[in-house]
């Protein structure tokens, strides 16, 4: 399982003050509220820092934050392409049945009826629900919808889905 997650990429400066602007990655857009620290990450997501957060704003889609030792424009932009992230320990909790999508990729996926259908490789938030992306070899993947009556179980620990595939779902990826 991961144990660091981003939360948000820095998109550029924000006046002339330091202040960076930071298109968030996270749900829960009002974690930022009480972040004091957090990890700079490079494009590549490899650790480049820690930094202390002075203050956050949030305005329209974006997050405003003003970290110690950041005091202009020229040293905020420096930051372009950098991700915030957090520990696993100081990531917003989730509740009961929910689950981080860093910690289900790479899960076997399992059918009743056709066994292993492969892992998931990434999961598509498409607003109604999300979907797995599970990786197949050699066959197209198959796109499974993140419903109750699909996902029987989900046992990120085991690294196991369990699934009941709706009626003629596997057919059409299989023709």
């Amino acid at each position: 399982m991961n144990d660091v997650f981003v939360i948000g990429k820095c998109i550029g400066a924000h006046g002339v003050r330091g202040e960076i602007k930071v298109f968030p990655l996270t749900d829960h857009v009002r974690r930022f509220d009480s972040l004091s620290e957090c990890m700079l990450l490079s494009p590549a997501e490899k650790y480049v820092r820690m930094v202390k957060v002075k203050n956050v704003r949030l305005v329209n889609d974006s997050v405003l934050l003003t970290i110690e030792g950041i005091a202009d424009r020229d040293e905020a932009q420096k930051l372009h392409g950098l991700y915030f992230a957090v520990k696993r320990e100081d990531a917003a909790p989730l509740p009961e049945g929910r689950f981080y999508i860093s910690d289900l990729i790479g899960c076997a996926v399992r059918d009743d009826e056709h066994g292993i259908l492969g892992q998931v490789s990434d999961v598509l938030q498409t607003g109604a629900n999300d979907v797995f992306i599970v990786k197949r070899s050699g066959k197209p993947d198959l796109l499974i919808p993140y419903l109750n009556a699909v996902v029987s179980s989900v046992d990120v620990l085991a690294r196991k889905i369990s699934v009941q595939l709706p009626d003629g779902l596997y057919e059409i990826y299989e023709s």
